[in-house]
């Protein structure tokens, strides 16, 4: 309904007494000043000012609108100043979604370069495992997400979602410290074909499911969580091996248990997810080449 501009003009006429003395205060024509005031009592639909003899006097509605035209003035100076602050990185919050193991490993050491390189951007870490995860994006609980696929699985995604790709996560198996194959560098799949297994996640274990069907046997599956730290403690206790990604081995307790290179060599692809129009959000921006700077420096990208 009113232009900035003009409650700022009869901001300076109120304060200053005249048209003429708002114009020298402004910098404008005193023509100028009165084509405003007209375009903010057409705005409003009533006068605003009146003159008794040579003095302007304000109506109701123009006392009215004095009362509030120091608060709005003030709420929009705010309000520009926070713009400003958003676009020059001091600030801004960015949801972040990713899943178990990323949050124990690329998410810390990429917030830790973020922290300092600009303070004033707040992130709120979600967690969720694909395709959850990417069904939050859709929904607008976050802002960014982070999903892993398997080599044969394409992920679903809407036409209006870029896929950055962060890195490939090498598969290893993780063992009890005093498994006979613990000696190995590597260890074939096929050799744990006699093995009780711990499962992960859905997809996790879908993979599972397939890689071992390629080599001709079907796991003995005796327990399935997307918990690393339950996976590291049950494997620790002798109750089965796992595959695990390569990205949680620097959080392993690695008296208890051991993770090993797969043979045949398996990966997984991590990527990030973001809605096209929020790479022109510079907060958003900044969090995700944090990302894609962790994940440039691990093994396998």
């Amino acid at each position: 309904m009113f232009d900035s501009r003009h409650i700022r003009t009869f901001h300076a006429v109120v304060a200053s007494g005249s048209y003429s003395a708002a114009a020298r205060v402004l910098g404008y024509t005193q023509p100028a000043i009165t084509q405003q005031m007209k375009a903010l009592e057409r705005a409003v639909g009533t006068p605003l000012f009146t003159r008794v003899g040579r003095k302007m006097q304000l109506t109701e509605a123009g006392e009215s609108l004095s009362r509030h035209a120091e608060t709005i003035l003030g709420n929009l100076s705010a309000a520009e100043a926070q713009l400003r602050a958003y676009a020059r990185l001091r600030t801004g919050r960015v949801r972040l979604c990713g899943f178990p193991s990323a949050n124990v490993t690329l998410v810390p050491e990429a917030l830790s370069g973020l922290a300092k390189d600009h303070p004033g951007v707040q992130v709120e870490l979600l967690e969720g495992e694909p395709p959850e995860s990417l069904r939050r994006l859709e929904r607008g609980e976050c802002d960014i997400t982070l999903a892993f696929t398997y080599p044969g699985l394409h992920e679903e995604i809407p036409e209006e979602v870029t896929e950055v790709r962060l890195l490939e996560d090498q598969l290893t198996v993780l063992l009890p410290t005093g498994h006979p194959l613990a000696r190995r560098r590597a260890v074939h799949l096929a050799d744990l074909a006699e093995e009780r297994w711990i499962a992960g996640c859905p997809r996790c274990r879908a993979n599972l499911l397939h890689e071992c069907a390629e080599l001709g046997f079907v796991p003995d599956i005796r327990f399935a969580t997307d918990d690393n730290l339950v996976v590291q403690s049950l494997v620790g206790q002798g109750l089965g091996v796992a595959m695990m990604p390569a990205l949680v081995l620097p959080s392993l307790s690695l008296n208890r248990v051991c993770g090993r290179a797969l043979q045949p060599a398996a990966r997984r692809h991590i990527a990030a997810y973001v809605y096209r129009d929020h790479l022109r959000i510079p907060a958003t921006a900044v969090v995700l080449d944090a990302l894609k700077r962790v994940a440039a420096n691990r093994v396998g990208c």
